[in-house]
């Protein structure tokens, strides 16, 4: 066989992995055999191309499998309400039907008694870094190797699935290839909207590299396309586009500085307007949207006018804020934990001199956020922003879930871990969508099959859904919360206690 001396197989190995890859292949060569008149031979040699181009049509549809929930209250995502008493069937990687009454099922169907709880939609948080371990921002360009990254990557994405997350916006230092190990089923995990490189300037917020580092060399956050130095609206355009070569479904930029880094005041004012806009414009031409890293109110106005559609952080907010957002269809997503009195005892913030100077001055600054939101509510997704390792990040993300149900309500907070995320996730658009074949964050026919089941309802109680009352001090988390009873990503159950 010619492909087989190609790939340096054997003749033998080649007939059988044929064999096994397209059933009937051994027969239709047979009849080609038998009749070879020309009409004949024309039509087998139609028949075998067809089943070597296209063996799945040439046995005909296989059927996905069915998995029906019964006796479930639904929470749909996006209403403050439960449908009590409920049917959801899954079929394949979607919700096939939803119905007060009974739903039909083929032979062989699996059916999960849910005794009364709560189904709901899997998480979504809109801003991690999986792949960046602590305990500093400096030691990812210092001291931290791609196997201490990659390391990190996977336990991290594990423990965001058992802890209810199906979906999760990278904003920053992951490329495509952990997504693909996910979606092949290599690693378990959550669905991954990557971002690739931070696209920022020199000394901004994405430039980790040593003090002595000359302008222009790339230290190792470049090398592995995990933060990138881009000045001038040349440089910039060159970056964006390379990160959606590795990988990236939407782009993010260092707007503001930070306070975990090195050379930056939170206060500055990274990029120009043309600056900005050319990052937006290249998001725009591949029908996606980008994402800015926004501290100050007048940035984030800039940010919003450039056509930055999403806003990470975004402390300065008023409503002022507010009615460009809506004006523009822009959401923001803020790390709640930012407003807790223990922020100063983060080691990345404690350990180094600069950044506990500017966690105090930032943490005045912003004071007003949250009556500012409370007042003037716009789309807000959930956003934890855990760099560290995953044990450290479980407890975080339980307390970002208390902190949310807290400040906003059980039921907004919900909001934001479901359906406002999923139309965060779909705003990369028909070509850059790496989910593009249902919804995300809802419980509706046609959506992806991500869901939870619950202990209790969360609208009332939102301890269900996994969260602590406490960040520093809290004793390690377990490795998914006793009241998330099942776990299901595109159809796949990763945790079932009931």
């Amino acid at each position: 066989m010619l492909f087989a001396q190609d790939y340096g197989l054997e003749k033998k190995h080649s007939e059988q992995t044929q064999a096994a890859i397209y059933p009937g292949l051994e027969e239709a060569l047979k009849l080609g055999a038998k009749q070879m008149n020309h009409k004949n031979l024309i039509g087998t040699a139609l028949l075998v191309l067809t089943m070597l181009v296209n063996p799945v049509q040439a046995q005909g549809t296989k059927e996905q499998p069915q998995v029906l929930f019964t006796n479930v209250n639904i929470f749909n995502g996006t209403e403050d309400r439960l449908y009590e008493n409920h049917q959801v069937l899954v079929e394949g990687n979607l919700i096939k039907a939803i119905s007060a009454g009974e739903i039909e099922t083929r032979a062989g169907a699996t059916v999960i008694d849910a005794g009364g709880r709560t189904l709901m939609p899997g998480f979504i948080d809109n801003h991690v870094h999986l792949a960046l371990a602590g305990p500093t921002i400096p030691a990812h360009e210092t001291n931290n190797t791609w196997e201490d990254m990659a390391v990190n990557a996977v336990t991290m994405a594990e423990m965001y699935l058992m802890q209810g997350f199906t979906t999760v916006r990278d904003a920053g230092g992951q490329n495509a290839g952990f997504q693909r190990a996910i979606n092949a089923g290599l690693i378990n995990g959550p669905r991954i909207y990557p971002s690739a490189a931070f696209i920022g300037p020199r000394g901004g917020h994405s430039d980790f590299q040593p003090f002595t580092a000359q302008p222009g060399n790339e230290g190792q956050m470049g090398y592995l396309n995990l933060g990138r130095e881009a000045d001038g609206v040349d440089a910039i355009l060159k970056v964006a586009r390379n990160n959606f070569r590795m990988g990236a479904s939407q782009l993010k930029v260092m707007q503001s500085g930070g306070v975990t880094s090195a050379f930056d005041p939170w206060q500055m004012d990274a990029y120009t307007d043309a600056e900005l806009k050319a990052v937006a414009d290249v998001a725009n031409a591949y029908g996606s949207y980008a994402m800015a890293h926004s501290y100050r109110k007048p940035l984030m106005i800039k940010a919003l006018n450039a056509g930055i559609m999403s806003l990470e952080h975004g402390f300065g907010y008023d409503c002022e804020v507010g009615e460009l957002m809506k004006e523009k269809g822009a959401y923001i997503t803020t790390n709640l934990t930012a407003f807790d009195p223990g922020l100063l005892d983060i080691p990345a913030v404690r350990d180094v001199a600069s950044s506990y100077r500017k966690a105090i001055s930032a943490q005045k600054e912003f004071a007003g956020y949250l009556d500012n939101m409370r007042k003037c509510p716009v789309k807000r997704g959930h956003h934890t922003d855990c760099v560290g390792n995953a044990v450290a990040c479980n407890i975080q993300i339980a307390y970002e879930k208390h902190l949310n149900a807290e400040f906003f309500g059980n039921f907004t907070a919900l909001v934001s871990m479901t359906s406002v995320g999923g139309e965060i996730a779909a705003m990369t658009g028909d070509f850059m969508n790496p989910y593009p074949e249902g919804k995300l964050g809802v419980i509706e026919k046609g959506a992806y099959a991500d869901i939870l089941i619950v202990d209790g309802n969360p609208l009332e109680d939102i301890t269900v859904i996994g969260t602590g009352d406490k960040w520093f001090g809290a004793k390690p988390r377990p490795e998914s919360p006793e009241t998330l009873r099942i776990i299901m990503k595109d159809g796949k159950i990763y945790k079932n206690s009931l």
